[in-house]
């Protein structure tokens, strides 16, 4: 069958069952984000009213504490420029960075560079480099597709953990409309579900993980509701455009451009560019370059030009190849029986069953709640 793209994005059915089509031929991913951008993108002055009671409020919050807001910093784009906007805005800000030994050497220097001229403190969290790649390797060997969950659970721990001994109430987010508005739903699982990460661990971990520090929903639930934790997205207060970021970051502290989105993390490029790929058939460059077509950065001209070329450039992947099976401790084939091995999803697993079931249960009251307050509104026009 024929592959159908989007007319007026470019996501495609390829390998996404949950794609639908309307009769212009505008799939639900853009139609979704074209209804959401009203209500959470705000890059003209009502945003900047935003910023200046969310700085207010975060300040407010944070006298007497030695830090007003935390958040992770992973080196890419969206944490790093909002590192810098932090700093503009005069916060005190506890920064923390998962070094999992993984990260490129323009990385590095582009944090070294960020936390001098900010003068922000970027905590430096690295785990155990042999258990971290031992669950790392136990995910590639049960073959599915968030690789990065260790990753990210572990960058949740230590969060919410700095969160609470600081009692810092304020989360910053890097999370965005004008690059993230479009993911590929599906062929993904949330990283802060540590019965899933310890199922896979002992089905497939050969390395022991007791010096590995995870979180899981429930005690981010319990951590969020004793710190009475408020999560913000100042990007979606801007008019965030992905090329003047990078400009303004170069002018600031001489920030370097890394590639691509993703490629300041050598395991992050691996798992987006050939991981998705190989495996499960899944171009993740749609949905970012999707999202800048929401977001007016991009045409779908130019998006279709980008997707023509190479995924990456071959004998960048093969040093990462190199470092990643030498830290796995695996040889050519071993990482070719992995690469071959069928696909499984996360949910063939365990999983929190009863944190979803709850999330699940939620959402259908408050459906119900807006739906009966819809109507006693109608009622009294």
């Amino acid at each position: 069958m024929k592959m159908r793209v989007c007319k007026r994005c470019v996501m495609n059915d390829s390998s996404d069952k949950l794609i639908t089509f309307d009769g212009n031929g505008y799939c639900n991913y853009c139609t979704n984000a074209l209804i959401k951008k009203k209500h959470i993108y705000f890059p003209n002055g009502e945003g900047q009213l935003m910023i200046k009671r969310m700085v207010e409020e975060i300040k407010k919050d944070g006298k007497g504490k030695k830090y007003d807001c935390i958040m992770g910093i992973s080196g890419g784009l969206d944490s790093s420029y909002l590192l810098y906007l932090g700093y503009k805005w005069g916060l005190r800000i506890l920064a923390i960075h998962v070094d999992d030994g993984y990260d490129t050497d323009i990385s590095k220097s582009n944090i070294a560079k960020l936390s001098k001229a900010t003068g922000i403190d970027i905590h430096n969290i690295v785990p155990d480099k042999d258990q971290f790649n031992g669950l790392i390797k136990a995910y590639m060997k049960a073959g599915v597709p968030n690789v990065a969950a260790p990753q990210d659970n572990i960058l949740f721990a230590f969060l919410y953990s700095e969160a609470k001994k600081y009692r810092t109430t304020y989360f910053l987010s890097g999370e965005n409309f004008a690059l993230e508005c479009i993911l590929q739903a599906g062929n993904t699982h949330s990283a802060r579900d540590k019965v899933n990460l310890m199922d896979i661990y002992h089905k497939y971990g050969e390395e022991g993980i007791d010096k590995l520090r995870f979180t899981s929903n429930w005690r981010i639930l319990a951590t969020r509701f004793e710190l009475g934790i408020k999560e913000r997205k100042p990007l979606n207060y801007i008019d965030y455009n992905r090329n003047r970021a990078f400009k303004e970051l170069e002018q600031f502290c001489g920030f370097q451009y890394y590639g691509a989105k993703h490629l300041e993390n050598k395991l992050t490029a691996f798992i987006q560019l050939v991981w998705f790929t190989k495996k499960f058939g899944v171009d993740k460059r749609t949905s970012h370059l999707s999202s800048m077509i929401i977001s007016d950065q991009l045409t779908r001209s130019e998006a279709l030009d980008v997707l023509k070329q190479p995924l990456y450039d071959e004998k960048m992947m093969n040093s990462y190849f190199n470092e990643i099976k030498e830290n796995l401790r695996i040889d050519d084939n071993e990482f070719d029986q992995i690469m071959n091995a069928p696909v499984h999803l996360h949910e063939e697993f365990k999983t929190d069953r009863l944190y979803y079931g709850v999330i699940a249960m939620g959402s259908r009251v408050k459906k119900m709640v807006r739906r009966i307050h819809r109507k006693s509104m109608n009622k009294s026009k």
